[in-house]
């Protein structure tokens, strides 16, 4: 039987090749969906371009509270605008109130952004370096949708399962599986549909490896999983902003090829979508 796995591509707004690939892959056929950062001044400009895309594809946010600068600027949380490493993130929002209450307008503010333009909510809420597992994120979480019926909220990515991680990954699939401890059930009980578990983990300058994983997880993975990418063309703002570039454009050039269309139908895989 055809299982239904969502492919969601990572970081839409981060830089403009980055964006223009992600964008490229949900017209061909072979992304169920991104998820936006809307911290950058690019970001209006590259989510005009979401409005031409077609309209099952999920177009999420992608919360963003580490290394970048702060949409809100200055606060108790980004020490001269600049948001923290996770390691701090996490001590800082545990530790401080004010802090806390600073990573909450930050996510505030970059929900407005996406709302603001896109003229809707997301499609689903996940999070850069996973940091919407955080005991704070989940509280925004809770209470910027309360006053919405379950149906109208967004999905939210799900926890990670170390069964479905390549063995060289583990250890890493690990660490964000216990960050992730009870979310599942916890957002569950506030009425937000999980889709999970979250896999695409790999050893990123391995160029071979992201294939291999792929063709791992469309094989293994349970109906409704949902596996994270990471496409992008490369270019100097990303390299401004992000360590992660080279494995991008391999990333890309796989999802475009004919081999990937093979793959997924090798694992009797389709990619899922919003059903509108």
């Amino acid at each position: 039987m055809t299982r239904k796995i969502w492919l969601i591509a990572d970081d839409y707004g981060l830089s403009a090749g980055v964006s223009a690939s992600i964008r490229e892959l949900i017209v061909q056929g072979r992304l169920s969906g991104t998820g936006c950062m809307t911290l950058f001044p690019e970001w209006p400009q590259e989510a005009q371009h979401l409005h031409a895309l077609p309209t099952q594809a999920a177009i999420g946010l992608h919360l963003t509270l580490t290394d970048q600068m702060a949409a809100t600027g200055p606060s108790a949380l980004a020490e001269g605008g600049r948001l923290p490493p996770l390691g701090r993130l996490a001590r800082l929002t545990t530790l401080s109130t004010a802090a806390a209450r600073a990573a909450m307008a930050e996510l505030d503010e970059q929900y407005t952004r996406f709302t603001d333009v896109m003229g809707r909510a997301p499609d689903f809420i996940d999070g850069h370096q996973h940091v919407h597992f955080l005991p704070v994120a989940r509280r925004w979480l809770v209470q910027r949708f309360a006053d919405l019926p379950p149906s109208a909220r967004p999905f939210v990515r799900g926890s990670p399962s170390i069964r479905f991680a390549p063995s060289h990954v583990v250890a890493k699939a690990a660490v964000v599986q216990t960050l992730a401890l009870g979310y599942d059930a916890s957002v569950a009980r506030h009425g937000f549909a999980v889709h999970g578990p979250l896999a695409g983990f790999y050893k990123w300058d391995d160029p071979e490896e992201f294939s291999t994983m792929l063709s791992s997880c469309l094989r293994n993975l349970p109906e409704g999983a949902l596996v994270m990418c990471h496409p992008g063309h490369p270019d100097t703002v990303l390299a401004s902003r992000d360590r992660l570039t080279a494995p991008r454009a391999i990333e890309h050039t796989f999802l475009s090829s004919q081999a990937f269309v093979d793959m997924l139908r090798a694992a009797d895989v389709q990619l899922a979508g919003m059903p509108r």
